[in-house]
């Protein structure tokens, strides 16, 4: 009975060891920036509001850009569905993504639910999302390296073509597969013998799979218009950070600066460890922001200024899409 209590009294102290660590912390950085914090106050008091305007209205046409590359993708399936409901599936899953602990599952599933009830077949929903992720990963991959070179920087643009080829030898791949489901008999049978399965286990499954894929032929037409919105997505969102910086007095930074420490923002929030990247994208886009040429005071009122707008007003819109999507269902 005393080592029951002990274990539980244990955990709670290091909890509290912990907090405190990390209130100590907090507490050190707010000492030493709190100069630099005043100023930011200064500059977020007074924002010029056409700016401002601007920033709110990049912002919500990066989310259209979104939601017209995945309806481009399920119409080159055959799947029509209007863009009022794709622009609020994007909305709702992407509050999903950023706002809930695991996120990015809750998003997954809201996305295949949904495609699913526009009338897209397993196969098909399960590969828009899943090219979905991969367009918007190669976008923001390709402006990181543009972003670099026009930084001043050495560009790998070796590691851009590797990326392309490796986009273009997955849809070759699928497409080749979906058109000839029996070369995948041997690759089946080969797993089942490793896993200790009969020969022709699962192979009904994989060949309904596969007949369902193949109705999604990738036009040139439509690739070409998902590539562009992919890449719109992530640009009207670095125009939006921009135009925060330009409504806070900071707009002589360059091009190649801005999208260099937007992107290592957004690289830093690719591992979702707290909700909305709190912290970590905030520090990566004001510490890039300062290297671009920025002061301290602008980059952080930029920076807060573009956070309330992509983790207030869209999430908050976000939110508000989910709840009318499950009230329709």
């Amino acid at each position: 009975m005393t080592t029951l209590v002990e274990v539980p009294t244990k955990r709670r102290g290091a909890g509290w060891t912990v907090v405190a660590v990390v209130a100590a912390i907090l507490g050190a950085e707010l000492l030493l920036g709190w100069q630099s914090l005043l100023g930011a106050l200064a500059h977020l008091r007074a924002p010029h509001l056409g700016w401002l305007a601007a920033a709110l209205l990049a912002e919500t046409a990066a989310m259209q850009a979104y939601a017209r590359m995945q309806r481009r993708l399920l119409r080159s399936a055959g799947v029509r569905v209007p863009l009022r409901r794709h622009v609020a599936l994007a909305y709702a899953a992407h509050s999903l993504s950023v706002s809930l602990p695991g996120g990015p599952a809750f998003s997954t599933a809201l996305n295949y639910r949904q495609m699913r009830r526009f009338g897209a077949s397993p196969a098909i929903a399960s590969w828009c999302i899943a090219l979905s992720g991969i367009l918007s990963a190669a976008a923001l991959a390709a402006i990181t390296l543009f972003s670099t070179a026009t930084a001043g920087d050495t560009a790998d643009w070796h590691t851009l073509a590797a990326l392309a080829v490796a986009v273009v030898l997955a849809t070759l791949g699928v497409r080749r597969l979906a058109r000839h489901p029996g070369r995948l008999a041997a690759l089946l049978t080969v797993v089942n013998r490793l896993r200790q399965r009969p020969a022709d286990h699962g192979r009904d499954r994989v060949q309904d799979f596969l007949e369902q894929l193949r109705v999604a032929r990738l036009t040139p037409g439509h690739g070409a218009a998902a590539i562009i919105f992919a890449l719109l997505n992530w640009l009207l969102d670095a125009l939006c950070l921009w135009l925060c910086c330009v409504a806070v007095g900071g707009g002589t930074i360059s091009t190649g600066q801005l999208l260099l420490a937007f992107c290592a923002g957004m690289a830093a929030g690719s591992l979702p460890i707290v909700p909305g990247g709190l912290g970590i994208i905030d520090g990566a886009l004001i510490l890039g922001l300062i290297t671009g040429g920025m002061t301290t005071e602008i980059a952080i009122a930029a920076v807060v200024l573009y956070r309330l707008i992509t983790l207030g007003f869209i999430i908050g819109l976000g939110w508000l899409s989910y709840l009318a999507i499950r009230r329709i269902a």
